[in-house]
């Protein structure tokens, strides 16, 4: 019996064919770094010995398997033999099975509150989860989610009391909305230095006087207290997520504001930070 002639190296179809890829498929391996280049023949053309033929079996069954080419380039690179490249192959994607649990867990929490409750850290929707349906406004999460992002889980666990508050306190509530409202018409056809501005500022500063009134009377501060020495407890859940200061966040966070409603904002915050300087206003934002 005669073999056909073994040849020392092939070109780039016949090195496809073997492997059951295609040469498209070889190109964009060398592309992207997962298999060397071998050099070229006189005819210019790429030719594969056997080191090469056995690199692709191997980047074939394990794309087979459903390791993506990252992760496989990953495992190869500084690796001395497949051992090695399949041991850190394994590492890598332990790691990414920790990240897919993790998102799991936060696609069950949103499923658990059907709402997007869920978007918030435990420690903010475990103090809201209780309240009656609907008693919460997407305008309130959006606040919350705000808040989150950049005072953390703690800032809005502290700024979750005025939600409660306005949740459980009907007439609250409807002040507050009817404060949204006069706010929303300061629009750009009203002048900052409207005499209204410093009226709406004023009712603004009473209401939230009222809602710290209420926290206080409510017990609201005390379970607050809890979550604060619960600190160092909660002081790892957002690690890695980069903070940003309140400087950065307004400079970043888009709002449409009016110059007229710019400075209603101004005067609300003056109004507040006088009213706490003299001990009259409880912290509620």
């Amino acid at each position: 019996m005669h073999f056909p002639a073994v040849p020392r190296r092939v070109k780039i179809g016949d090195a496809a064919a073997f492997a059951g890829t295609t040469p498209r498929a070889i190109r964009h391996y060398h592309a992207i770094g997962l298999l060397a280049e071998p050099e070229r023949g006189s005819d210019d053309r790429r030719r594969y010995g056997y080191d090469d033929m056995i690199r692709l079996l191997w980047i074939r069954r394990m794309a087979d398997a459903g390791i993506s080419l990252d992760d496989i380039r990953a495992g190869f690179e500084g690796a001395t033999g497949i051992e090695q490249s399949l041991a850190r192959l394994e590492e890598s994607l332990v790691s990414k099975v920790a990240a897919i649990e993790a998102q799991r867990a936060a696609v069950r929490r949103l499923r658990e509150a059907g709402s997007p409750l869920g978007l918030l850290s435990p420690l903010v929707s475990g103090r809201l989860r209780d309240l009656p349906p609907g008693s919460l406004r997407p305008a309130d999460l959006d606040t919350l989610l705000v808040t989150e992002r950049i005072f953390g889980s703690l800032g809005a666990a502290v700024q979750a009391n005025r939600f409660i508050v306005l949740a459980t306190h009907p007439e609250l509530r409807a002040e507050d909305d009817r404060l949204a409202e006069a706010e929303a018409a300061l629009d750009d056809t009203m002048s900052p230095d409207d005499p209204l501005i410093e009226d709406l500022a004023a009712q603004r500063r009473a209401h939230e006087t009222a809602l710290g009134a209420t926290i206080d009377r409510s017990g609201l501060d005390e379970a607050l207290d809890d979550l604060l020495d619960q600190d160092d407890e909660h002081s790892g859940e957002e690690e890695g997520e980069a903070r940003m200061s309140v400087v950065e966040a307004i400079g970043r966070m888009p709002y449409d504001f009016s110059p007229a409603r710019v400075r209603y904002e101004e005067r609300v915050i003056e109004l507040l930070h006088s009213a706490d300087q003299d001990g009259d206003t409880p912290r509620t934002c």
